[in-house]
Order: structure tokens, then C-alpha cells, then sequence
């Protein structure tokens, strides 16, 4: 009976260790789900980031909207139906990033 339990743990804990995760990390932090990424100067940008107080030099820098971290790639649960990207600045509570690029992650 242990023999039968010590099998099965060894071939779960086998399982577990041979799925494919990658940790999702950009150079400027964890990758980020965001439903839209336009650029600054879009009008309805331009506006909420003007509510925000927040200034950009550059009307072309690419802003995510209502962005949410992805964690861990391969996990469920952490899939993106939207646009997946890697942002330079993601302090709003997920409501804006700055600075965003694309990235394809194959999620």
C-alpha cells in the first residue's frame, strides 16, 4: 500500500515538473493583458491621461488600457484575448501602462 501511494506521488510530482511554464517577465516587467493599446495622442487617450495628470513628451508613445499582469505563461488562467505587451511604465493600477510594444507570446 505505501509502495502504491509513493508511485503515485513520484508520477504526479513527474507530471507536474514536466509541463511547460515560462515565467513572464519583460526587461521592464511582468508581461501585461491590455483589452486596447493606442497611442498618447488618440483623443480618448490624450483625454484620460490629461484626468490622470500625466504628461508625455511624445504623442506616438503606445498606451495600454485596462491592462492585467500575466503571471505565469502555460498556467490556465492566464491566457490574453487582447493584446499582450510588455510596458515601460504599469504604476495605474492596471488602468493605463506607458509605453507599450507588443510581444506574441502564443498563449
Amino acid at each position: 500500500m505505501q509502495f502504491k501511494v509513493a508511485a503515485i506521488l513520484a508520477t504526479l510530482a513527474a507530471v507536474v515538473s514536466a509541463t511547460p511554464t515560462r515565467r513572464a517577465e519583460c526587461s521592464t516587467g511582468p508581461i501585461q493583458c491590455c483589452n486596447s493599446v493606442q497611442k498618447a495622442g488618440a483623443p480618448g487617450i490624450a483625454s484620460l491621461l490629461g484626468l490622470l495628470g500625466v504628461v508625455l513628451q511624445d504623442v506616438n508613445i503606445p498606451v495600454g488600457l485596462t491592462c492585467s499582469p500575466i503571471s505565469i505563461i502555460g498556467l490556465p488562467g492566464n491566457s490574453c484575448s487582447a493584446q499582450t505587451v510588455c510596458c515601460e511604465n504599469n504604476t495605474f493600477n492596471g488602468l493605463i501602462a506607458i509605453g507599450c510594444t507588443p510581444i506574441n507570446i502564443n498563449l
